[in-house]
């Protein structure tokens, strides 16, 4: 990764004329019109394309409020703010951002295209993800900084299909390797015919993809793909997730990028996040210590001490904090380090690739909140002039450095109380998803789990 604007793919990019073209000449039937909901879900319509070029395209179509403010279930829930009973459950707009306009190459006839989320005023929902990251790009940019982004995921495949995971209750699953396969090359060819339809077909929409590989758990894999601009990497990677679940769908098969699937290790989603002006030109690389600027030392500080406040951001699930086991690769301790892969923050590249790698977030991230609060954390550190602590040398598991939250309820209250998050994001966000948060809380405070009913049934 380097610090120079990565390019788009223009055969899989559209423009508005070349979709136009395609349609006329049927090659183009349906548009999708898609936003990233709270959960980090692709939601929205399929939309008959001369329906969406003469009508939506210029006038956005409408969706219910509540996809803002629904559990993982698509249950509506009470005590959001946006969206209730009380106000009805009106509409909001969802207005096609074109330049995320691309072919869908798994979905015959098939483009998409990403939205921002207006109020029927024009007025943005200032809780959509994709708004609150366009606020904190827009913030940074002030100061006169770009923020570039690159999102590495892994997820676990399974043989069975999505409606036989269901049918049985997500046990006994058969993962599609059978023993650790990081990095092997031997083991992962027989994944072949999925991953690299995955890979060609993310190409061909426009992705630019790094390469993929074998991972630690059974059945575990990790596809990358070349950094870009914060909003650009993010829509890619709402692109990617559902993408790739659709596509292990029409080979027979399932993945899932909970953040921990079970005992063994957990799906990351580590981030890799660097600064350049607004000319492009890199500004962390510099003559400090490490070969560090100024700029950098304040824009790790900033990361560190807002970690603890904003680690909601960053693992938004019950199950996201079950990574976060000593000696697992998943960090505990919030500190840096120099290629240090036990800590929170690792420092790779030099020169004008100089980066952080976050390690923070699970398969399970939304990557445009994960985002947001990364470049608010960035801007706190470098409004503030932060210092840099010391360095990590050695084992950060053992050390004493302070601790990311263990569960969701420690993120909760943390972000609740926050004077960065506030600050940053503005009350109407962070009363958004604290409320979120408890939804989650409740739900899972009120379910009776498979552990209890193997401890409890005869036995107590």
């Amino acid at each position: 990764m380097t610090n120079q604007i990565a390019g788009k793919n223009s055969q899989a990019q559209l423009t508005v004329e070349e979709l136009k073209q395609k349609v006329a000449t049927g090659e183009i039937d349906t548009v999708v019109v898609a936003i990233t909901d709270s959960l980090g879900r692709l939601q929205g319509k399929r939309c008959g394309a001369r329906s969406f070029l003469e009508d939506v395209l210029g006038h956005g179509a409408e969706g219910c409020n509540y996809l803002l403010s629904v559990d993982v279930e698509m249950n509506t829930v009470d005590g959001y703010a946006m969206s209730s009973w009380a106000n009805g459950y009106g509409d909001m707009v969802m207005r096609p951002d074109v330049s995320t306009l691309r072919l869908v190459p798994w979905l015959e006839g098939t483009a998409m295209v990403q939205c921002d989320i207006l109020w029927l005023d024009g007025r943005p929902v200032t809780q959509s993800p994709r708004q609150i990251l366009r606020a904190q790009i827009e913030r940074l940019e002030t100061l006169g900084y770009r923020a570039h982004i690159g999102t590495e995921l892994e997820f676990i495949m399974f043989d069975d299909t999505y409606a036989e995971a269901w049918d049985k209750q997500y046990v006994g699953l058969k993962p599609s390797t059978r023993y650790n396969v990081d990095y092997s090359l031997l083991a992962t060819a027989g994944l072949e015919p999925v991953i690299r339809d995955i890979r060609n077909s993310m190409e061909s929409a426009g992705l630019v993809v790094e390469s993929s590989k074998g991972e630690c758990n059974h059945g575990q894999q990790e596809i990358t793909f070349r950094y870009s601009e914060a909003l650009q990497a993010c829509d890619s990677h709402a692109f990617y997730k559902n993408g790739a679940k659709e596509i292990a769908g029409k080979h027979g098969k399932s993945i899932t990028f909970m953040a921990k699937y079970n005992e063994r290790e957990g799906s990351s989603c580590h981030i890799h996040f660097s600064l350049t002006d607004l000319d492009g030109n890199p500004v962390l690389p510099g003559d400090g210590e490490h070969g560090f600027s100024p700029v950098m030392e304040h824009f790790v500080a900033g990361q560190l001490a807002a970690m603890k406040e904003l680690s909601y951001f960053l693992a938004p699930n019950i199950n996201s904090y079950k990574r976060f086991v000593e000696g697992s690769f998943a960090p505990t301790a919030i500190a840096w380090g120099l290629d240090n892969r036990s800590c929170a923050l690792r420092i790779v590249g030099r020169g004008p690739g100089l980066r952080v790698e976050n390690r923070v977030g699970g398969g399970d991230v939304n990557p445009y909140l994960a985002a947001a609060a990364l470049i608010a954390a960035a801007i706190h550190g470098i409004e503030n002039e932060l210092p840099l602590e010391p360095i990590m040398v050695g084992n950060a598991y053992e050390s004493t450095a302070d601790r990311i939250p263990t569960a969701l309820r420690d993120s909760r209250a943390l972000l609740v109380n926050s004077e960065i998050a506030r600050k940053s994001f503005g009350d109407e966000v962070v009363d958004h998803y604290v409320h979120a948060a408890d939804v989650e809380l409740k739900a899972f405070d009120s379910a009776v789990t498979d552990w209890e009913h193997k401890r409890g049934f005869e036995r107590l």
